[in-house]
Order: structure tokens, then C-alpha cells, then sequence
């Protein structure tokens, strides 16, 4: 059997850090690897994640859970700011190509940005075939089946795997050691807060609701 190699989880958040996996798409991508592992279909399974210092907390409790080997890409200040999945992406890519990976996991969002593109850019970087949305991975020989969640129910389908002929050390990089220009390609313009709601009223009755309705002009 090939060997497997889990990379999983790309984690960056920009409203702060917290000492455990702080979204739960990307804790469910470890859970996968390690049952992956303790099925004795993956051989080593590796979190990678890029952000600032505190990112090493992130990669501990993913070390925790059951992963054997943590990839810090530092990034920091304005670099860390405009940070983009184009720039994730890349850095996953690299960082599989130097593995020799088999198969890469991340999480399907994140929770900032909401953006779902770094899993597909990495697919794309790696012309390597991808299965998004998946609820249920199995190995077969040289292939994995996966299930997708899509609109209407579930779909199944085959990806093939590059073929390949206990200390738990978290490896610091950058994106320049892995020669990933991260430029800004996007400009945020500005991020605002919503309105603030007007409190809200208890009326009496529904001849109350209706006067109240027609006062404001609603009705």
C-alpha cells in the first residue's frame, strides 16, 4: 500500500487566537485524518497552519488529537492582514509537493472570511484532482471514495492518489522559504458594523401593533 500522508488544517483567523481549534470545519479535517490513520490507512498525518505566533497554539491541540507533525508558516503585520486564500493556497501546495503527500484535508470555510476557495486553489495548484463538500472519505487502492454533501442529498465519487513507493516537532517557516509572493491581489475598501436595531416594544394588543405600524410608515 502507498503511503498516505494527511496535510491538514490551514487555520488563520483575524479576530484573535484561542488555544484550541477555534473553527470546527477545520477540527473536523483532523478528525478525519486521525480516524484515517487509526483505520492504518495514513502513515503520518501533518497540520500546517499560517499566521502569527499564537498560529502555534492552534497547531498544539491539533498535535494533541493525534497529528504527528505541525508546520508553522509564519506570517505577521501587514502581510498577515491581507492574507488571502490565493496566498494559503500556494503555501499548502508547496509544503505537499515537499512532503510527498498523498492527500490534503482542510476545512471546508473559515470562519472570517467565509471565502471556500482554499481547498479548490490548492487542488488547482496541485492539478490534482478534488471531492469539496465531503462527509465520508474511504481508501481504496490507489484512489479514495468520497461523499459529498450537494443540494437535493449526496454524491459519491472516486479520486485517484499520487502514487509513492515518537517525537512531535511543529516546523517554522515562511511564505518566502516556500517562494509564495503574498501581494495583496484584493483591496478591502472597509469593513463596517451593521445599524444599530432600535430597541424593541411590547404592545398591548393588535389595534396597538397597528397604530404603531402606520406611525412609523410601515403600513
Amino acid at each position: 500500500m502507498s503511503q498516505l500522508k494527511e496535510k491538514s488544517i490551514q487555520n488563520r483567523r483575524c479576530n484573535g487566537w484561542r488555544k484550541t481549534l477555534n473553527e470546527s470545519l477545520h477540527e473536523i479535517a483532523v478528525e478525519e485524518a486521525v480516524r484515517l490513520k487509526e483505520k492504518k490507512l495514513a502513515s503520518e498525518i501533518i497540520a500546517v497552519s499560517c499566521g502569527p505566533a499564537q498560529a502555534q497554539e492552534v497547531l498544539r491541540t491539533a498535535l494533541a488529537m493525534g497529528v504527528d507533525k505541525g508546520i508553522h508558516v509564519e506570517v505577521t503585520g501587514p502581510e498577515y492582514e491581507t492574507l488571502q486564500p490565493i496566498h494559503v493556497s500556494k503555501i499548502l501546495a508547496k509544503i505537499a509537493q515537499n512532503e510527498k503527500a498523498d492527500l490534503v484535508i482542510v476545512g471546508k470555510q473559515a470562519i472570517d472570511d467565509d471565502c471556500n476557495q482554499t481547498a479548490q486553489m490548492t487542488a488547482a495548484v496541485l492539478d490534482w484532482p478534488q471531492a469539496t463538500y465531503a462527509s465520508k472519505i474511504e481508501k481504496g487502492d490507489n484512489e479514495i471514495t468520497v461523499t459529498r454533501e450537494i443540494d437535493g442529498g449526496l454524491e459519491t465519487i472516486k479520486c485517484k492518489l499520487p502514487a509513492k513507493a515518537k517525537k512531535k516537532p511543529i516546523q517554522k517557516l515562511t511564505p518566502k522559504d516556500l517562494g509564495v509572493d503574498t501581494s495583496p491581489r484584493i483591496q478591502i475598501v472597509s469593513v463596517e458594523d451593521p445599524p444599530t436595531r432600535e430597541a424593541g416594544v411590547i404592545l398591548p394588543d393588535v389595534d396597538a401593533l397597528i397604530g404603531k405600524l402606520k406611525e412609523g410608515g410601515h403600513i
